[in-house]
């Protein structure tokens, strides 16, 4: 799941993986913003993004070709920024195997995401991956980071989740994001992009009304909410605090 809100709304592209199901998609007009270097009116369009849905697995190579098709349909349709969920290099099968799967930001995996920005001309919000930072080494311990490719495969930005979810789930037991993951230290200001002024967050974030506010304050047009909720989470978390 990916969700994001968005001030003023913009024109939506949904794309999906095989064996996703949905009812209907929504497309949203946005106010005109201008191409680069504009001389008159007629120089004035949409700009069109793609919310890419997939269900990621523990073979990340399988996902990057699931994620990959995507963001090349995307940039054939004309998307100028194509977002990618939390989670969209791997959901493994328990902690332990998350560690060992996760990757620097300098690794294979994210050279595979900026080769694929370069050769797509745009945009990519890769919405939450498994980062070794450069305190692995004494925590053990990963980042939930938010990544902000440009179109000439540049990071941008990078956000690490701030708001780690800890909690009781009824039928199924604890849920300790924390056990494997450190939160981030601060807040990314809001990044101009050719679809709008972009505020980074992730899933759980959503939760704190505190943090969309001081991005919107920044100068945030759209706030991102990249998600992996399941489902208890998901309807615990998703319709009632977007609503």
């Amino acid at each position: 799941m990916l969700g994001f809100i968005t001030r003023p709304p913009h024109q939506l592209l949904s794309l999906l993986c095989p064996g996703l199901r949905i009812l209907r998609l929504s497309v949203h007009c946005a106010q005109p913003r201008p191409r680069a270097m504009a001389s008159s009116s007629s120089s004035w369009e949409l700009p069109l993004v793609a919310v890419c849905q997939v269900t990621s697995t523990p073979d990340k190579q399988q996902n990057f070709k699931t994620c990959a098709e995507l963001v090349r349909e995307a940039a054939r349709l004309g998307a100028c920024l194509a977002f990618l969920p939390e989670a969209f290099d791997f959901i493994a099968r328990d902690p332990a195997e998350t560690l060992r799967l996760s990757e620097p930001l300098g690794g294979n995996l994210l050279g595979e995401y900026t080769q694929l920005a370069r050769e797509c001309g745009l945009w990519l919000s890769l919405g939450g991956f498994h980062e070794r930072g450069q305190d692995w080494e004494q925590t053990q311990k990963i980042y939930n980071c938010h990544v902000l490719l440009n179109s000439k495969g540049s990071v941008v930005a990078t956000y690490r989740k701030t708001h780690l979810c800890d909690v009781e789930i009824p039928g199924q037991g604890p849920m300790r994001e924390s056990n494997s993951t450190m939160p981030g230290p601060s807040l990314e200001p809001p990044v101009d992009t050719p679809a709008g002024k972009i505020g980074l967050a992730v899933c759980y974030d959503i939760r704190f009304p505190e943090l969309s506010l001081a991005l919107a304050q920044a100068g945030a047009e759209i706030l991102t909410y990249p998600s992996a909720f399941g489902s208890v989470t998901g309807p615990a978390h998703w319709e009632p605090v977007s609503s």
